[in-house]
């Protein structure tokens, strides 16, 4: 693990959301939303109803932007959501995780949720100096967010699709020139 636990899994959840506006679309139902605030451990308040959805929809933008923006951007953008949000952060334990960060209620509404967490996960990237784990796509006709939390920081697809297009591409290439 490179980051504390909340930070990775803050992370992952923001580029899952934002590439889930990508093709083929995904979090397009009510039971998708359920499925992305179970697989991504969220806590807290869910409705889980068409209006959260829509709430949750229309983060991605604002993600996309915090997400691939530069330093320096990003930086002035975590600053403009905490203070939006109106982000008081604290240390919380629940569940089988360890202590972490909350910043906004947990009865707030999820999108509100998401948008705070993400934008502490941001801080700890820009803290570390490790805003480079952040990416778009190798893939030309692709426009996903990656997350690379490897060690040597491999990771060039959003997705095993992206990744074996390319591949697959590659051998085809290699196959006409050979």
């Amino acid at each position: 693990m490179l980051f504390e636990h909340d930070t990775e899994e803050a992370l992952r959840a923001a580029v899952a959301l934002v590439n889930s506006a990508e093709p083929p679309l995904t979090l397009e139902t009510v039971a998708e939303l359920d499925a992305f605030y179970v697989a991504n451990l969220y806590t807290g308040r869910h409705d889980g109803d068409t209006a959260e959805l829509a709430e949750v929809q229309a983060v991605r933008p604002r993600l996309r932007e915090l997400l691939t923006a530069e330093p320096a951007a990003a930086a002035a953008l975590v600053n403009e959501l905490l203070a939006e949000l109106g982000a008081v952060p604290r240390v919380v334990r629940h569940g089988d995780t360890g202590w972490h960060f909350h910043a906004v209620d947990d009865d707030a509404p999820f999108a509100r949720r998401i948008l705070a967490e993400t934008a502490l996960a941001m801080a700890d990237l820009l803290r570390a100096d490790e805003v480079s784990r952040l990416s778009i796509c190798a893939d030309p006709t692709c426009r996903g967010v990656v997350l690379d939390l490897s060690r040597n920081r491999s990771r060039r697809f959003c997705s095993d699709r992206c990744s074996n297009r390319a591949a697959v591409a590659a051998y085809r290439a290699r196959r006409r020139e050979g």
